[in-house]
C-alpha cells in the first residue's frame, strides 16, 4: 500500500492517503508498523534515491499522527525528528513537499528535547556532549534552509539555546555553537534582526570573552563580538555600558 504512494497521479495519491488514515484510525496494532514502513520509505528517499512522488502525502498524514504524540517524547519520536524529518531539509527536491514540512515546527521540536545534563557520571555526561554537538550540526542545516519570514518566528528561543551552548563548559559545544558565526547565510540572518539577537547573546559572550579557561572559545568570542559591533554599534555600546554597570552593583 505504502510503495503505491510512489504513483505520479495525483489523484491516486490523495486516494491512497484518505484508505492509510482509515487503517491508521481503526487498527491500533498495525500503528507501530506503519509508522516504521513510513520512516524506511523516507530514510530511502534522503539517504539513497532523493526520489518518491508521495513524500508530501506521507508527511501530511505523519503530520496528523505527531500531533498526537504524548510528551515527553519516546525514543522512536525522537528518532524520526533527528534522523528523517530534520534531514530531509538537505534534499534537493525540498520545494515540492516544503509546505508539509515546516521548518519552525521541526525547530521548535529540537528545543524541547536538547540535551541537559542529568547526571555527573563521565559516561552520561559524553552523551549529553555528544548529543549536544550533533544537535546543533542538524539545526545549522536547518538554517541553511529556512526562509527570512521563518526566521524571525523561532529567532528568541532559538538563541537563547544557542546562548546556553555558547557558555557549555564543555568547550566542544561552545565551539561548534560559536562556529554558526562563520557560516554566511546564518550572519546575514543575524545581522537582519541582530536588534533582537544581540541583547539575548550579549551577556554571555562578553562574560566568556573574560572567563572563559580556553584561548581558542576566547578567540571565537572576540569575533563574535567583533561582528555585532560592526552590525549594531550603537546597541553593542549600550548593552556594554548596562553590562559594566550591573557588574559594579
Amino acid at each position: 500500500l505504502l510503495e503505491l504512494f510512489d504513483s505520479e497521479d495525483p489523484r491516486e495519491r490523495d486516494y491512497l492517503k484518505t484508505v492509510l488514515h482509515r487503517i491508521y484510525g481503526k487498527f491500533l496494532g498495525l500503528r507501530a508498523f506503519i509508522r516504521k514502513q513510513i520512516n524506511n520509505i523516507f530514510l530511502r528517499f534522503v539517504y539513497e534515491t532523493e526520489h518518491f512522488n508521495g513524500v508530501a502525502e506521507l508527511l501530511e498524514i505523519l503530520g496528523s499522527i505527531i500531533n498526537g504524540f504524548a510528551l515527553p517524547l519516546k525514543a522512536e519520536h525522537k528518532q524520526f525528528l533527528v534522523k528523517v524529518l530534520i534531514p530531509l531539509h538537505t534534499v534537493r527536491s525540498l520545494s515540492l513537499f516544503h509546505a508539509q514540512v515546516e521548518v519552525t515546527k521541526v525547530i521548535r521540536g529540537l528545543m524541547k528535547f536538547w540535551p541537559k545534563t542529568c547526571s555527573q557520571k563521565e559516561v552520561n555526561e559524553l552523551l549529553v556532549l555528544t548529543k549536544n554537538v550533533m544537535f546543533l550540526g542538524e539545526l545549522e542545516e536547518i538554517l541553511d534552509v529556512i526562509e527570512p519570514s521563518q526566521f524571525v518566528k523561532i529567532q528568541e528561543p532559538l538563541f537563547k539555546q544557542i546562548a546556553k551552548c555558547v557558555s557549555s563548559p564543555h568547550f566542544q559545544v561552545a565551539e561548534r555553537a560559536l562556529y554558526y558565526w562563520n557560516n554566511e547565510y546564518i550572519m546575514s540572518l543575524i545581522e537582519e534582526n541582530s536588534n533582537v539577537i544581540l541583547p539575548i547573546m550579549f551577556s554571555s559572550l562578553y562574560r566568556i570573552s573574560k572567563e572563559h579557561w580556553n584561548p581558542a572559545i576566547v578567540a571565537l568570542v572576540y569575533n563574535v563580538l567583533k561582528a555585532f559591533m560592526e552590525m549594531n554599534s550603537t546597541m553593542f555600546d549600550e548593552l556594554t555600558a548596562t553590562y559594566k554597570s550591573d557588574r559594579q552593583r
